[in-house]
């Protein structure tokens, strides 16, 4: 799968096996409310590290955004190797304020750089997902074998490329053309942009596969998965906007 979160292993070693556990199994629609309130509260850190910053307190937010980064990175390696129980509410609501703690800051000085992109970005980022469920409801795009692989072998270029910049970055180098603003660089951008808009398909059909099969807590697991893609198109959009405009 694209989305490393969404492992097919870790699905089907908790299968329901007895018709207690399938009437309290996973349900499309509760892992969308469950992405809700993930989203709410990566909200509220968010608004929080903005208002920071804007309020001239760099220091603290520079803080806050490392905690977050730190943070988020050890609780996506506990949801994602550590067992998989009813502790996971608390685990990926952890997850999610502390992604807001990053985001809110680096959104915060990008909207200082370029007024507005912020509203611009979480709004792209929205239609971006309304359109991504629309089109795979509808079944304008199948998640078919080509498809999902297309999807996967593009989501590994395009880390293979930012993992080459960062060891390049080490040595003060910085790849031609891709990451500069101009045409090469903002088509680059649009080409990421789609790659993590499709990702969303592959997700939405892997949740959909496995809702009524495996237990009701995976449905935090599922919300926590579509958070990881939706993080990554909110950022990339945000770079996208953000070489337009210079």
């Amino acid at each position: 799968m694209p989305n490393p979160v969404l492992n097919e292993e870790v699905f089907s070693k908790n299968l329901c096996h007895d018709g207690l556990e399938m009437q309290h199994a996973m349900t499309t629609g509760g892992t969308l409310i469950k992405t809700l309130i993930l989203a709410c509260l990566m909200a509220l850190t968010f608004a929080y590290t903005w208002y920071l910053q804007m309020a001239g307190f760099a220091d603290k937010t520079g803080i806050l955004s490392t905690v977050g980064v730190l943070g988020g990175f050890i609780m996506v390696l506990i949801i994602c190797f550590g067992p998989k129980n009813n502790f996971l509410p608390i685990t990926t609501s952890v997850y999610a304020m502390f992604e807001g703690l990053f985001l809110g800051s680096v959104s915060a000085i990008f909207n200082s750089i370029y007024p507005g992109i912020v509203p611009q970005a979480v709004l792209g980022t929205i239609l971006a997902i309304f359109g991504m469920y629309l089109v795979y409801s509808s079944k304008v795009i199948k998640n078919m074998d080509m498809f999902r692989k297309v999807v996967i072998i593009s989501t590994f270029a395009v880390c293979g490329i930012y993992l080459l910049q960062l060891l390049l970055g080490l040595f003060g180098y910085v790849i031609p053309g891709i990451f500069s603003n101009g045409i090469v660089g903002i088509v680059f951008s649009l080409i990421v942009v789609a790659i993590a808009a499709f990702n969303l398909i592959v997700d939405f059909d892997f949740i959909d596969q496995y809702s009524g099969n495996v237990p009701s807590y995976f449905e935090w697991y599922g919300g926590f998965s579509l958070m990881v893609t939706i993080v990554w198109l909110y950022l990339e959009i945000l770079k996208l906007l953000a070489k337009s405009r210079r």
